[in-house]
């Protein structure tokens, strides 16, 4: 048997304020809390290649700064479908191709990959570098809990 194909990415923009912050996290996981066997993707403003990348894995882990009205930093991690099907439908990305869309065009496609999304509450997305002070004061905390779940359910 194959071992299974894991993916981690980070999804955002990072002259956006706070909506670069999967792009952020991808990073701090790659340079603290690498595993082996594990690819990590950095796919700034997510489009239509993604799913096309995400298809490749058995399981993907999508990291993406969220507009869904919780407190900035506020971390919501699970598998897709629960996501859309469980939480406010305003959950959305913050760029291009929200999680709903990637939902039902991954059903469309036929894509097999179990999708799980660790989605992160912005703050501020205006045109500029740097997280929120709400967002930075957050982000080793969301990095280390990002971690344990790799641990928990990919390894």
């Amino acid at each position: 048997m194959l071992p299974k194909k894991i993916a981690v990415i980070g999804i955002g923009n990072t002259l956006r304020r706070d909506d670069g912050i999967g792009i952020i996290v991808l990073e701090s996981l790659v340079k603290f809390y690498k595993r082996e066997g594990l690819d990590y993707l950095n796919f700034g403003s997510a489009g239509f290649d993604l799913l096309h990348r995400i298809k490749l894995y058995d399981k993907v882990l999508l990291i993406d700064g969220i507009n869904s009205g919780l407190a900035p930093g506020q971390l919501k991690i699970g598998k897709l479908e629960d996501i859309e099907y469980t939480m406010d439908t305003s959950l959305t990305s913050t760029h291009g191709l929200n999680l709903k869309s990637i939902f039902d065009m991954s059903g469309q496609l036929g894509i097999k990959t179990t999708i799980y999304v660790a989605g992160i509450q912005v703050k501020d997305i205006a045109f500029a570098e740097g997280l929120s002070e709400a967002l930075n004061n957050k982000k080793e905390d969301i990095v280390k809990n990002i971690s344990a779940f790799i641990d928990a359910n990919f390894i």
